[in-house]
C-alpha cells in the first residue's frame, strides 16, 4: 500500500474542486439560455430595448397610428359644437329628391322695348331756336323738347286764319239767305248756293286745322312761325341730335325717347332648339357682370330665320322700374323645359369649391366634413347631385362658405 504524502493529497483535492466548479458553471449557463428562450416564447421582455421593438411591431402590424388620429381627424373635417354652428349662422338641410326644370343657357343682350320707343323728327323744315331737354333726361308726356322756326308754319297758320274768316262769312251769308228764302223774298237757288259755300268753308277750316295739328302744336309767339316738339309719352331721352341754330328737315333725327321701365332681353335660337323655346316658357335672365338675375317668360319667338345667323330671334320682356337693366348689357338667358324628378338635390349655396372640386360639407357627430360631389342640372336655386351624396344626408346650406373659410385656415395652420 502506497502512502500518500500531504502534498499529493492537496493537489488531488484542488483538481477535483476545479472539475466540479467547471461542471457547475456550465450547468448554470445552460439553464440561463433556456430561461431566455422561455421568456421569448411567452412574449415577455424584462429588458428595455426588446419591449420597445415589440410595441412598434404591434402598432405597425394593424396599420393604425392611434397617437396621430386626432390630428388626422382635424385635417379631414371641422370640429364644431351645436352652439358654434348656430352662432355662425349655418343652416343644415337634408339632401333629397327634387323636381328640377331642365334648362339651357343662351347668350343675349338687353335692348329697348321697341313698342315703347319713339324717334321724334321735325314735321317741317326750319331752324332750331331752342332745345329744352338734355341727353338722359326723364320727361313726361307733353313736355317740351324743342322749338323750331319754320316758314311753312307761318303759311299754315295764315291758311288756318283765312279758313276761319271764310267760314264766318259763309255762315253769315247762309243765315241771311235762309231767312230771305223762308220769307219768299229770295229764290231757293240763292239759299242752296249759300249752304254749299258754308259747307265748303267748313271743310277748308277742318283741313287747315289738321295740317296745323300735325305739327304737334303751334306757338302763337313771334308771328306764329314756330312749332314745338313735345314728348309723346313718359320716357328717357336716349338720343339727342339737335342744337340751337341748326337747320333741320323732315328726315332729320331729332330725339329718341324710350320708356325704360320695361326692356327686352333678346337672344338667338338655333333651329335645333326651337322646339324647346316657346312663347310662355319660363326663363331666367342673368347678368354675371352685375351679379343680377330676374325671372320672366318668353314673350316672342320669330317665325323667320336670319339670313346670316340662320337662327330665330326671341325675347323676354322684363320690368325695369329701377333702370338697372340697361340697353346694351350682355346677359345669359336660361330657358326652362319640362320638369324632371332627380333623386338627390341640394341648394346651390351648399356647394363650395374645395381643392378645385365642387364639394358639400356633410354634418357628422363632431361637426362637418367636406365631401366632393358630381353635379347635374340646376334650377330655381337647387342643383342635382349625381354622385358623392345620398338622400337623407345632412349638409350645410346657408353659411357653407364660412366652413370653407375655416377649412382653409385649418389647412394653412397644419402646413406650418
Amino acid at each position: 500500500m502506497i502512502k500518500k504524502t500531504p502534498l499529493a493529497a492537496a493537489a488531488l483535492l484542488a483538481s477535483a474542486l476545479g472539475v466540479s466548479a467547471y461542471a457547475w458553471l456550465g450547468s448554470e449557463q445552460s439553464g440561463g439560455g433556456h430561461l431566455d428562450d422561455a421568456t421569448h416564447a411567452d412574449g415577455e421582455h424584462h429588458g428595455t430595448a426588446a419591449p420597445t421593438r415589440h410595441a412598434e411591431a404591434s402598432n405597425h402590424g394593424d396599420g393604425e397610428h392611434h397617437d396621430a388620429k386626432p390630428e388626422d381627424a382635424d385635417d379631414e373635417g371641422l370640429h364644431l359644437s351645436p352652439a358654434q354652428i348656430e352662432a355662425a349662422g349655418i343652416r343644415v338641410v337634408s339632401a333629397g329628391p327634387q323636381a328640377l326644370d331642365e334648362a339651357f343657357s343662351l347668350p343675349g343682350e338687353i335692348g329697348f322695348d321697341e313698342d315703347r320707343t319713339a324717334h321724334v323728327v321735325p314735321r317741317t323744315p326750319g331752324m332750331v331756336e331752342s332745345v329744352a331737354v338734355e341727353l338722359g333726361q326723364s320727361v313726361k308726356k307733353g313736355d317740351l323738347l324743342a322749338v323750331i322756326a319754320s316758314q311753312q308754319v307761318s303759311e299754315l297758320r295764315s291758311e288756318l286764319a283765312a279758313a276761319q274768316r271764310r267760314l264766318a262769312l259763309a255762315s253769315t251769308t247762309f243765315e241771311r239767305e235762309r231767312e230771305l228764302w223762308r220769307e219768299k223774298i229770295s229764290a231757293e237757288q240763292d239759299y242752296l248756293q249759300a249752304r254749299q259755300s258754308l259747307e265748303e268753308a267748313q271743310i277748308a277750316l277742318a283741313n287747315a286745322r289738321q295740317k296745323t295739328n300735325a305739327l304737334s302744336g303751334v306757338s302763337a309767339s313771334a308771328g306764329g312761325n314756330r312749332y314745338e316738339l313735345r314728348a309723346p309719352f313718359d320716357g328717357v331721352v336716349v338720343e339727342k341730335h339737335l342744337v340751337p341754330g341748326e337747320m333741320v328737315s323732315e328726315a332729320s333725327a331729332a330725339f329718341t325717347l324710350s320708356d325704360l321701365s320695361r326692356v327686352w332681353a333678346s337672344f338667338s335660337v338655333a333651329p335645333q332648339d326651337l322646339a324647346r323655346v316657346q312663347v310662355g316658357k319660363a326663363a331666367r335672365v342673368e347678368a354675371p357682370d352685375l351679379g343680377m338675375q330676374v325671372e320672366g317668360r318668353v314673350a316672342y319667338v320669330g317665325s323667320l330665320l336670319g339670313e346670316q345667323t340662320r337662327s330665330a330671334v326671341a325675347r323676354v320682356t322684363l320690368a325695369n322700374p329701377d333702370g338697372a337693366w340697361r340697353p346694351g348689357l350682355f346677359v345669359n338667358v336660361r330657358v326652362r323645359s319640362a320638369a324632371r324628378e332627380v333623386p338627390v338635390a341640394v341648394p346651390e349655396q351648399a356647394v363650395q369649391e374645395v381643392e378645385g372640386k365642387p364639394s358639400v360639407f356633410v354634418r357628422n357627430a363632431e361637426g362637418f366634413a367636406p365631401r366632393p360631389v358630381s353635379l347635374g342640372v340646376r334650377s330655381a336655386g337647387q342643383v342635382e347631385v349625381l354622385a358623392g351624396l345620398d338622400a337623407g344626408d345632412q349638409v350645410a346650406g346657408e353659411g357653407s362658405f364660412i366652413l370653407k373659410s375655416e377649412l382653409g385656415k385649418s389647412s394653412a395652420s397644419h402646413a406650418h
